[in-house]
């Protein structure tokens, strides 16, 4: 079963053609990622699955139904999280309050009631604050909850913007370089934390990704786009021995006598 699909999206800016027909489905539970090299699209298309932008022509569709045209908070309530190559934390808060800003997605008490402390709305309150304890302690993050985000490590701060999406009881989880940054430590813990998350809160996970030891040891398919054209799809193994996928993005080796 698909719970995301692309279907003939094409993203034009002008005279450059980002997305040329792109075709891709992420099936539930499982890990997709979507490579290729600087420039190839692929931040334009998780911008078009997310609402940032709406696709010149094609659409996309979330559990079968067709979201093309809603706007960015519509695509997250209806499930879809999304973190940022560049973490996006609120960097002064602490780490609990990050995610209860999160979970504020779902408060259903209005300003006023919040502003007077009405019963119900603080009974509301109390309720966030203990499902956020209990997810920083499903991740093993609890006993941060009081640090400043900022003075996190930067593996933490990682771990931190990924429980951030989850508190919005996202199903479909996009990743933008999740391991941008991190040291061959951090990006091995990052993998096990993906995988756990994955199988913990039953997660389906689409992601953009340059490092290829991640992306070859995670993933259960992978799509290569180049130019804004998907050039391959298939397992970890299919794409590495896939000739177009060494010429655009992993390079071909020289001739020896050169």
């Amino acid at each position: 079963m698909s719970v995301l699909k692309m279907d003939n999206v094409v993203m034009k800016f002008g005279g450059v053609i980002a997305a040329n027909n792109l075709n891709i489905e992420v099936e539930k539970g499982k890990i997709v990622a979507l490579i290729g090299p600087n420039g190839a699209g692929k931040t334009t298309a998780f911008n078009v699955v997310t609402g940032v932008y709406n696709p010149t022509s094609g659409n996309v569709y979330l559990n079968d139904e067709k979201i093309t045209g809603l706007s960015p908070d519509k695509i997250t309530n209806k499930g879809i999280a999304r973190t940022f190559q560049n973490i996006r934390l609120f960097s002064e808060l602490t780490v609990l309050d990050n995610i209860l800003i999160a979970n504020h997605l779902q408060v259903k008490s209005d300003f006023i009631s919040c502003a007077l402390r009405m019963p119900w709305a603080k009974k509301e309150e109390n309720a966030m604050r203990e499902k956020s304890e209990m997810l920083l302690n499903k991740l093993g993050l609890l006993h941060l909850k009081n640090e400043i985000s900022s003075s996190l490590p930067y593996g933490e701060q990682r771990k931190l913007e990924i429980a951030r999406a989850l508190a919005t009881d996202a199903k479909l989880l996009l990743l933008d370089e999740p391991a941008a940054g991190m040291n061959p430590h951090e990006t091995n813990e990052l993998t096990n934390f993906i995988h756990t998350i994955r199988d913990e809160f039953g997660l389906t996970v689409f992601m953009i990704e340059h490092h290829m030891d991640l992306v070859m040891e995670i993933s259960d398919k992978i799509y290569v786009l180049d130019f804004g054209q998907l050039i391959a799809e298939g397992t970890a193994d299919e794409i590495k021995n896939n000739p177009r996928v060494i010429e655009a993005y992993l390079g071909v080796e020289e001739d020896a006598e050169n």
